[in-house]
């Protein structure tokens, strides 16, 4: 367990990393510590100027390039206490914004003020993701859990592992696995519409929670025949069926389509229209309906994260713009175009001038109906940019 304020190791960092923890940002990378000696991994530490002058407490890294995350503006006396306090103030905050589902995001890292902890509830199992060395350690671990298992009484706790998350952060390898319980898989409920949800499968930490109010907004707009382009598990395609003539969801992985299946199995109503599934590459199949003059009255368009650092910021965007512009060439007029990003490197102006170039060269024009974010229960802190990523354009093509 850490140490008291008094005997904690000491972070010096320059006046660069200085400035940026008092303009309110968390992070300070490695290239800005001035000095981190007898420093352990994963530790507890006191963070000073370059003059010497305190700064806060922070978690401490000894691999990763952000080398320290606040934790505290002022000395911890008692961290366990601190995790706790952090814990409870994050449910409560849950339980004033989040309605209509019970998958969630519980704890959203740096957002939450627990850096390096993701926590997502899907129904009656909580999902854990651990990213850094300070939360990786086995107190820590211990507290978590214990906290997260009185205030929520899950079924299961599982942990959802990123092999290269650890591999950069040093830590031991680790498999996916159940931590508490035996219950791995079961069904989840967003806007009325529901879901298999398999704790140990599937991307992230098995579903797309950010962008359950999305699903809801988007519905609102589709109508006529809908086309859902890397649809994974169904998401945007299901929450349409009530409102579309026809929905056609396509994704390049098969898997992913099963249960997008499956899904549909536990929505099927009468009046529904059967979802086509199509296991294809989005690219490929998008230029192919667009030369063969194949029309949709809504296109939704949510890829993966196509830029995962700086470097990849003119690639990312001449993807997105050649989906949206054939997107664009195949809406009818007065159809509705849903739009998406989770690539934090993409700005909401880098996004927003993709469309319009996209626009211009499919001689479309587009009128913003709502350019939004991730779900509520993914807060954004202002002074942390790096905590809003998701991106939402709902557009009337003309």
């Amino acid at each position: 367990m850490p140490k008291s304020p008094s005997t904690l190791p000491t972070v010096k960092v320059s006046p660069r990393g200085a400035s940026r923890l008092k303009a309110g940002h968390v992070w300070v990378y490695r290239s800005d510590i001035l000095s981190a000696s007898d420093v352990p991994p994963g530790s507890l530490t006191a963070v000073t100027d370059q003059r010497g002058k305190p700064l806060g407490t922070a978690l401490y890294s000894s691999s990763s390039q952000i080398a320290i995350r606040m934790i505290a503006d002022e000395p911890v006396k008692d961290f366990p206490a601190l995790l706790r306090e952090r814990v409870v103030a994050a449910l409560a905050y849950r339980e004033k914004i989040v309605r209509d589902t019970d998958a969630y995001r519980v704890i959203f890292s740096e957002a939450d003020f627990l850096p390096g902890l993701i926590v997502d509830r899907y129904n009656d199992i909580l999902s854990i993701q651990i990213l850094t060395q300070a939360m990786d350690a086995d107190p820590v671990r211990q507290i978590l859990i214990s906290e997260l298992t009185e205030r929520l009484h899950p079924a299961s706790i599982v942990e959802r592992v990123d092999p290269r998350v650890r591999e950069l952060e040093t830590l031991p390898p680790r498999e996916s696995a159940l931590l508490q319980g035996d219950k791995h898989s079961t069904i989840i409920t967003m806007n009325g519409v529901q879901f298999h949800h398999d704790a140990l499968a599937g991307q992230k930490t098995g579903a797309f929670l950010d962008q359950r109010e999305n699903y809801a907004a988007a519905a609102s707009y589709a109508h006529g025949d809908a086309l859902d382009v890397f649809c994974y598990q169904g998401g945007f395609a299901l929450h349409f069926l009530p409102r579309c003539a026809s929905v056609t969801a396509v994704d390049s992985s098969r898997p992913a389509l099963e249960i997008a299946d499956q899904n549909a199995a536990l929505n099927r109503r009468e009046k529904h229209p059967e979802i086509e599934w199509i296991e294809a590459n989005a690219f490929d199949l998008l230029k192919d309906y667009a030369t063969s003059n194949r029309r949709y009255d809504t296109v939704v368009l949510d890829p993966p994260a196509f830029a995962k650092t700086k470097r990849d910021l003119a690639a990312a965007l001449r993807g997105y713009k050649e989906l949206n512009l054939r997107a664009l060439k195949m809406l009818r007029p007065g159809g509705i175009l849903v739009s998406c990003s989770c690539s934090y490197h993409i700005s909401s102006f880098n996004f927003l001038e993709m469309l319009a170039s996209a626009a211009l060269d499919a001689r479309r024009s587009l009128r913003l109906i709502e350019v939004r974010g991730q779900a509520k229960d993914h807060p954004i802190l202002l002074s942390v940019p790096e905590t809003a990523y998701l991106k939402c354009v709902i557009a009337y093509v003309t």
